[in-house]
């Protein structure tokens, strides 16, 4: 699946509510679309200025709704529907995140620290529209500059 538009990209991101982490795991899974708000506003705190990380933070739960029965492909898959539209860096780092022996360069080691910090119940991180205009931003210079690097 590409990601064209972000319509569909918030559509897929609506998805994610009520989506547990680990529906079979401990009663502590974390609902995605609570922590893809969380992580997207801990990155916006630490690097204001970067909006593709933390847009990444944002987008990075949704390999669980493209590959619910392959964990392993997930991050993959994420990276693939997430680059037509956001572009070659953010899927490079939603490909990378979960995997501990990647290259450790900075923005994995924010985007990792933002993923476990960004896994508290009730945190209060706005809502899903307050990033539609970043998202807007970045698909739309990414389609000025080409999807891929």
């Amino acid at each position: 699946m590409e990601l064209r538009s972000v319509e569909e990209l918030m559509d897929l991101l609506y998805a994610c509510r009520g989506v547990r982490e680990n529906p079979g795991g401990p009663a502590r899974g974390v609902d995605l679309h609570d922590h893809a708000l969380q992580t997207a506003a801990l990155l916006r705190r630490s690097r204001p200025a970067d909006k593709e990380l933390q847009l990444t933070g944002l987008v990075h739960p949704v390999g669980h709704l493209l590959s619910p029965t392959d964990p392993a492909r997930r991050a993959e898959r994420a990276a693939d529907a997430v680059r037509p539209l956001l572009g070659a860096r953010v899927a490079r780092l939603v490909g990378l995140h979960p995997w501990p022996g990647a290259p450790a360069d900075d923005d994995l080691l924010r985007l990792r620290q933002a993923d476990e910090d960004g896994r508290a119940a009730g945190v209060d991180a706005g809502v899903l529209e307050d990033w539609r205009t970043v998202l807007e931003l970045v698909a739309a210079r990414t389609s000025r500059l080409g999807a891929v690097d």
